[in-house]
């Protein structure tokens, strides 16, 4: 056992080895619902924290029912942190703040793939993991109480993380998909500033920071699924009539990911959240991963039956009189595609990196910034997935043994490599708000390329990058 005393109360952990202490489910706030967090500056009593604290209420995904989150309890007081730090350090060290993805809907920080032990011992690092409010618990109305729990979560780092050997001055966010695009909306939100230093954003899925009339035909239609007539009505429904309703307006609308997210424009972020980030003079590094809707498509047993014809079909929406030139385009870069697979390869672009691409270009006009690719494929179901969505994280986090990692990633011993040149990166990041490769700018488009090999590239597949922005 680990004690920690600091102006806010006391603190027991576990020594898990490496030098590395560990403080699980520490809550940093309490908040009703549908309203704001409310800080917790002290504790009366002893925290044991030595497990992870309830998540917030779900519908659990795919990625949860592998990775077995859905035995972790479930409570709308779900506001914890997870803190992994050196024994006793000599100087006052970088913090890694960790958001979780899951589509602002499912997830949790107790994922075994973050786990810090590995990054912290890895670097001279403290490393904070969070849970948030997800699903309409977090992002009802107008209203981003997620994000607003993030950002509590962050003032907790600045009031504490001294005690357990972190630099409040030197903070780090970073986060993948819906945690990447959580990352980028703090650096837009007027409640973090002075909180972080810098910010890396993992796949962030950009597209689904929506409007506020989104965010209100959203709401209707929830209410509806709910058989309430005012989100009064609906704060006082048990908390697993809210969940069914979740679930029955997944089931019912076109778009469900967009249903429960931060509004643009809304009480909590300002309505060009690009334009905002790129003027927070906040440093940030972007990445996405070559195939990110391979992920899907492997999940779908319907994917196989697509017929070519079909997959023109969705390229003619989507890219109207310049689709055979666009279909030309990605059978050249995309070889050997089945018609399932070139559609992923399309939306892989139109969902994540043309919108990083964009996020890049305004804020290197004013903000340093830094772009990386991800492109190792996974060799696993026969390269099904290619380098999907998510495949990154273990690599991120240096957790290549943590359960389940080698049913997506297969054993070879390359994978190693691939981890240590991302960890440094992330590292030295964290250390000095610097990487080893040039910053992006619209002239040469610098982007790191990350396989088993490392290597700077200047405007990596162009054309793919002409086409979109001819057509978005």
């Amino acid at each position: 056992m680990t004690i920690i005393d600091s102006k806010a109360g006391r603190f027991s952990g576990i020594d898990v080895g490496d030098n590395v202490m560990q403080f699980l489910g520490i809550q940093y706030a309490k908040a009703d619902r549908f309203r704001e967090p409310q800080d917790i500056i002290s504790y009366a009593a002893q925290v044991d924290a030595v497990s992870f604290g309830a998540q917030s209420p779900q519908v659990p995904g795919f990625m949860d029912e592998i990775l077995g989150t859905k035995t972790i309890p479930v409570d709308e007081q779900c506001l914890y942190l997870n803190i992994w730090a050196p024994k006793k350090p000599n100087k006052p060290l970088p913090v890694l703040f960790w958001i979780h993805g899951g589509a602002f809907t499912n997830g949790t920080a107790a994922t075994s793939w973050y786990d810090g032990k590995n990054l912290v011992s890895l670097g001279e690092v403290v490393l904070v993991s969070i849970n948030y409010r997800l699903g309409p618990f977090g992002f009802i109305g107008t209203r981003s109480f997620g994000l607003l729990d993030q950002i509590s979560a962050l003032r907790w780092v600045n009031r504490n993380i001294s005690t357990f050997g972190g630099d409040p001055a030197n903070v780090t966010v970073f986060g993948e998909s819906a945690g990447g695009s959580s990352v980028v909306a703090l650096t837009a939100s007027q409640g973090s500033r002075g909180l972080f230093k810098q910010a890396w954003a993992m796949s962030p899925s950009l597209l689904q920071l929506r409007t506020k009339l989104e965010a209100e035909i959203a709401t209707q239609q929830f209410l509806a699924a709910a058989s309430c007539s005012t989100i009064d009505e609906l704060e006082l429904l048990p908390c697993q009539d809210v969940l069914a309703a979740t679930a029955k307006m997944f089931a019912e609308v076109e778009n469900y990911i967009s249903t429960f997210t931060p509004t643009c424009g809304g009480e909590d972020l300002p309505e060009d959240v690009f334009s905002a980030s790129a003027s927070s003079g906040i440093p940030m590094v972007i990445g996405t991963n070559r195939d990110e809707n391979r992920l899907w498509v492997a999940l779908n047993p319907q994917s196989g039956q697509m017929a070519i014809d079909a997959a023109k079909n969705i390229f003619q929406k989507t890219f109207g009189n310049r689709a055979d030139e666009a279909w030309q385009t990605y059978s050249r870069l995309r070889p050997n595609h089945s018609p399932a697979q070139m559609i992923a390869a399309m939306q892989t672009d139109q969902n994540f990196r043309f919108p990083a691409w964009r996020l890049a270009e305004g804020r290197s006009q004013e903000t340093e910034t830094w772009m990386y690719w991800f492109t190792w494929p996974t060799p696993v179901f026969d390269g099904a997935l290619g380098c999907c969505h998510a495949l990154d994280l273990p690599f991120m986090f240096g957790n290549l043994e943590a359960p389940s990692v080698e049913m997506f990633t297969g054993s070879d011993p390359t994978r190693k490599q691939i981890s240590q040149i991302f960890t440094a990166e992330l590292l030295e990041f964290a250390r000095s708000g610097r990487v080893s490769w040039p910053a992006f700018d619209d002239e040469n488009r610098e982007t790191l390329q990350i396989s088993t090999k490392r290597s700077s590239v200047s405007d990596p597949e162009p054309e793919i990058r002409r086409l979109w922005a001819a057509t978005l």
